[in-house]
């Protein structure tokens, strides 16, 4: 029998709002633990809740641009539940009357497939703390830091069929909120976390399979790894005869498996009650169009301009635009040096193989757009070859902000060699240390050609025009 796996995600993000939701705190990451706390979020008898309007302009912000209708009277619910990361035993969330609704995310895959994600709602609540599990002994430490950090949570319907439109959905929200600077989604630090709601049916079903869902993981990777796992172990319980059941599990992801924590709440296992110390909220009409018209370019839009403009392939340019950084860098350097396709070249070469090498941040990525394009007139102008430029790039990218570009090559006497005859006696050189390969290539082997261009450019230590050595070689080869 074939299965299909059927998917829905609640992913919450952390908006970057620089105090905290409901008290003045501040949400800055890390932090010795119970440091940024105070009685307001950590629900001390007495206290009450302040809302922070600018939490209500970002969650509008980010349900507009995932295409949801925005609820323009809205107000929060009591969730309640006894877990020990939240101490007052209940969260501030929305429940009947969410913000934002009925939106959609539409979705290119690497494949070249196209899909649509619809979300059922968007709506905002207080983040709860942490549970450190000590790796000595059974002991487990709360740091509630992360108490009442505001939160907004997506959640979408059903739509998802295979691991790949989970990666790429999450990859355009952190896109998209990037671009309009709500948050940071650095799921590494939490700020961007997502349940999967995962089923199986036979092939053709149309009837939905018992749900489980895994909580709080924080990584594409991880997703991948979990959803592959999850959907085998439902499948194969099936097969062998038992039965699915609702719960909710943990994805441990060191040793690539779940495990249950406990039996699925539904909705009416929290108690919700509206909540009586904060007023319901009113979003005007002015100020949804204050929200539409701030809209930035987000990234789908902004890839096609650079295909159109700047000549990109559409892998390229999705690459480029699909960070906010990256894409600010290509194009204001673009813009200094008109010279789309050799800017385009470093980013595709350089920086995103350090960024893969050093595991770096795209939008923490320094890079002068002055600086770079100094750089790439170097490179177009001739003074400089790509071969000896990629010492100069490292530089560029790691030199810091005094980093002097000009005087960096000259110190280091990486400009271009432009001395044909330096060049011709260096191929005499080579093709004398190297007989055999002479013979090789009277003999037919013409492929040795890149040999001996090779050994001339590394004696010219990069600095030679790869065109005017490869011309050089072919000619002194052709006299023998």
């Amino acid at each position: 029998m074939k299965w299909e796996v059927v998917m829905g995600l609640e992913v919450h993000v952390e908006l970057a709002t620089k105090t905290k939701i409901f008290c003045s705190c501040t949400t800055e990451f890390g932090g010795e633990p119970n440091t940024h706390c105070c009685p307001v979020c950590t629900g001390m008898p007495g206290t009450l809740p302040v809302f922070n309007r600018q939490v209500l302009e970002y969650a509008v912000r980010a349900g507009l641009a995932l295409n949801c209708d925005i609820t323009r009277y809205n107000k929060f619910d009591r969730k309640n539940y006894f877990y020990p990361d939240l101490p007052k035993a209940y969260q501030i969330s929305q429940l009947y009357l969410p913000f934002a609704q009925n939106g959609h995310v539409d979705l290119k895959l690497k494949s070249g497939k196209t899909s649509q994600i619809r979300i059922h709602e968007i709506h905002m609540e207080e983040d709860a703390g942490k549970l450190v599990h000590s790796a000595y002994d059974d002991s487990t430490y709360l740091d509630y830091n992360r108490c009442g950090i505001p939160l907004i949570e997506i959640v979408s319907e059903p739509d998802f069929r295979e691991a790949e439109e989970v990666t790429a959905y999450l990859s355009k929200l952190k896109s998209v909120f990037e671009y309009l600077g709500i948050s940071d989604c650095r799921m590494e630090e939490g700020s961007m976390r997502a349940d999967v709601n995962l089923s199986v049916r036979p092939e053709g079903s149309t009837e939905f399979g018992t749900r489980t869902e895994m909580k709080n993981i924080n990584s594409l990777r991880a997703i991948e790894r979990a959803i592959a796992y999850e959907s085998k172990r439902q499948i194969e319980l099936i097969e062998d005869g038992g039965k699915v059941v609702q719960e909710t599990r943990r994805w441990d992801d060191a040793k690539g498996e779940s495990y249950a924590m406990r039996s699925k709440e539904n909705a009416q296992d929290y108690r919700y009650f509206p909540e009586p110390d904060i007023p319901p909220l009113s979003i005007s009409e002015e100020e949804i169009q204050h929200y539409i018209d701030i809209t930035p370019e987000f990234a789908d839009a902004k890839a096609e301009r650079f295909m159109k403009d700047f000549g990109l392939s559409e892998e390229d340019a999705d690459i480029i635009a699909a960070s906010k950084n990256l894409a600010y860098i290509f194009e204001e350097t673009v813009k200094l040096c008109d010279s789309p396709s050799e800017v385009r070249f470093w980013i595709m070469s350089q920086v995103l193989y350090y960024a893969n090498e050093k595991n770096l941040d795209l939008e923490k990525l320094s890079i002068s757009p002055e600086k770079f394009a100094e750089f790439v007139k170097f490179i177009t102008g001739g003074k400089v070859t790509r071969q000896a430029g990629k010492q100069v790039f490292e530089q560029l990218m790691f030199g810091g902000t005094d980093f002097d570009v000009a005087a960096y090559i000259k110190e280091n006497e990486l400009e271009a060699v432009e001395d044909t005859g330096l060049i011709d006696s260096t191929v005499k050189a080579v093709i004398d240390a190297n007989p055999k390969a002479v013979e090789q290539y009277k003999g037919g082997g013409t492929k040795i050609m890149g040999f001996f261009v090779g050994q001339v450019m590394k004696q010219l230590k990069g600095k030679a025009d790869p065109a005017a050595v490869n011309k050089a070689v072919l000619d002194a080869l052709e006299k023998l």
